[in-house]
């Protein structure tokens, strides 16, 4: 199994040219099967972790989440980037002690929002926003960790839809040090492609959805290096069990488990699995 140390080298190589996907599973049981698949790194999700929890998205205190993710990295094979939320904490000098314990689960890459989580102020003002995106990218180059560090801009996502103002705070988190930049929301060609050439030549994120209507391709010949899916394969699952469940509530019905894995597929597939990691 790669070290720690291997895994960060890779992940940050995989910035530097090309477009990877960056897919989200939210328990040790789906990272381990979408490394099966052939992905070069994964990331966690807050909101998978939250919902499989009971809670909402930011619910889950950080002592949680900091072991949720140290599980995440224990199974994986894989670099794994910790969706790090706000860093859980307003103040920079916290935020770089919140990301020193995150650094410390063996991440390969974190990121962290620039949105507040309050629906009176959604969002830090730029300046305090710069300043903890800069604690971040110190508590790191003081761990010598190499670990990549995200910095995000949730204007177009919580807020209004402005894309010149997500690209201001994007240019500001990169003149502090951030590696890579990620601005949910941005959905067409041309706000994704306006994007690349703002951060240009740091590498861009973009989160995808079925809205989009855009291939790995397509986001590739756009410029993107990095694509994740967020809460998107979470979701997708609790789609299928809030439709099955409810059909048996409401209907008396079963006919959704006809789109179940079967039984003996995922069971070996974890059998086979386990035994791999044991002899490894």
């Amino acid at each position: 199994m790669p070290t720690i140390a291997d895994k960060r080298r890779s992940f940050r190589a995989l910035h530097r040219t090309g477009c990877f996907v960056l897919p989200n599973p939210w328990d040790v049981g789906t990272a381990r099967y979408v490394q099966h698949l052939g992905f070069q790194a994964i990331a966690t999700t807050s909101s998978g972790a939250a919902f499989s929890r009971g809670l909402p998205d930011g619910g889950v205190p950080i002592d949680v989440m900091l072991a949720h993710i140290r599980s995440i990295v224990e199974v994986s094979d894989l670099p794994v980037n910790a969706d790090f939320q706000a860093g859980y904490a307003d103040a920079p000098e916290q935020v770089a002690a919140n990301v020193r314990r995150c650094i410390e689960t063996g991440v390969a890459g974190l990121s962290i929002e620039d949105a507040t989580g309050d629906p009176a102020r959604p969002f830090y003002p730029l300046e305090l926003a710069t300043r903890r995106v800069a604690a971040a990218r110190a508590a790191i180059d003081a761990a010598g960790s190499d670990v990549v560090l995200t910095g995000r801009a949730e204007w177009k996502l919580a807020g209004p839809a402005d894309l010149e103002e997500a690209i201001r705070r994007l240019r500001a988190y990169a003149d502090v040090g951030a590696d890579c930049l990620f601005a949910p929301g941005l959905r067409s060609r041309e706000e994704i492609a306006a994007a690349v050439e703002a951060v240009a030549p740091r590498p861009l994120n973009v989160i995808m959805s079925a809205a989009s209507g855009l291939t790995v391709g397509d986001l590739a010949a756009l410029g993107v290096r990095r694509i994740s899916v967020g809460s998107s394969l979470a979701r997708v699952a609790w789609g299928a069990f809030i439709r099955a469940a409810s059909a048996i509530a409401s209907e008396g019905r079963f006919d959704a488990f006809g789109d179940a894995v079967p039984f003996p597929e995922l069971n070996a597939f974890f059998r086979d699995d386990a035994k791999r990691r044991t002899s490894a």
